[in-house]
């Protein structure tokens, strides 16, 4: 009777730990099971040189959303950019969206400015003004080879 009490205790807490590595896998991997509480919206730019999928979308420095998806948009020949922002942000068809670095040699991310003067976005809808990131190695090498203009 002893072995079978402690057969069982050891199964609950393995069935209890086994559960909590799974838990941790969702929420550490960004995986959502019952719904979502974020919507999509699209952003096409020149070039998302550093941008990828996972990246961070930021709104005055506030962690608003993640981007979902890049592609390229054949008919335009822009890169399209699929972001998820949580709901109740709310951006506007003037926002601009723009790609910037965290510090000098970091990762890249999302930063959007939400705008307010225009109509909401709905979900799907396109942020048509966005600015791509500028490329730090191209400003060197243009001011190294004295392409730079002395205004």
């Amino acid at each position: 009777m002893k072995k079978f009490t402690m057969e069982t205790t050891v199964g609950i807490f393995l069935v209890f730990g086994l559960l909590c590595v799974g838990y941790m896998t969702l929420k550490l991997g960004h995986v959502s099971l019952l719904g979502d509480n974020a919507y999509s919206l699209f952003a096409r730019f020149t070039s998302v040189t550093g941008l990828r999928a996972g990246s961070l979308v930021y709104i005055s420095g506030i962690e608003v959303g993640r981007v979902e998806q890049l592609t390229m948009d054949q008919e335009k020949q822009k890169a399209l950019v699929e972001i998820r922002i949580r709901n109740g942000i709310k951006i506007f068809d003037d926002a601009i969206a723009s790609i910037k670095t965290e510090g000098l040699i970091g990762d890249m991310h999302l930063s959007v400015d939400p705008g307010g003067a225009g109509t909401l976005l709905k979900p799907g809808g396109t942020i048509t003004e966005t600015q791509p990131a500028v490329d730090i190695a191209d400003l060197i090498s243009k001011y190294a080879f004295g392409d730079v203009k002395k205004p």
